[in-house]
């Protein structure tokens, strides 16, 4: 019998998917065209994108040709590793936050008055929430608050 691992991924493997799917997103190429030009199905890529599955270097090649960039385009999270903070490495996983990317790409279009008024507003409604109750942590202890 075999074993299911539980095993969560490796953060090193999380950053590189991130790092395949910000490139993919970035020219707009889908997973499934993604898929077919490597030969793998769309799920595979899913899970290459969220570091469930490890991508091999000659599967890493075929990546990077399907996304018309260098294999070390992809590996730029990785230089300096000795040094490394792990703040690129979080940025990564961050990016995969669904709504990152396209909040990313409309803020960037923002004129810069607006990009700053629009931090200045996150930033204030973030504090508010921290200083708040704690959240609750799953749906048996949410309630619903009238309007």
């Amino acid at each position: 019998m075999s074993e299911i691992s539980t095993k969560a991924p490796d953060p090193m493997d999380i950053a590189l998917g991130a790092a395949v799917r910000i490139r993919r997103r970035t020219i707009g190429m889908s997973q499934e065209a993604l898929a077919e030009q490597c030969g793998v199905s769309f799920q595979q890529i899913q899970k290459y994108e969220n570091g469930t599955n490890r991508i091999s270097f000659s599967r890493l090649v075929q990546i990077s040709r399907a996304l018309k960039c260098r294999v070390t385009d992809l590996m730029d999270v990785f230089d300096g590793a000795d040094k490394e903070t792990g703040e690129d490495l979080d940025l990564l996983t961050r990016m995969r936050t669904p709504g990152a990317l396209e909040l990313l790409s409309a803020y960037e279009r923002l004129p810069s008055d607006v990009r700053s008024s629009l931090v200045n507003l996150v930033r204030t409604l973030t504090a508010e929430r921290s200083l708040a109750a704690p959240a609750p942590r799953d749906k048996a202890e949410r309630t619903t608050v009238p309007a």
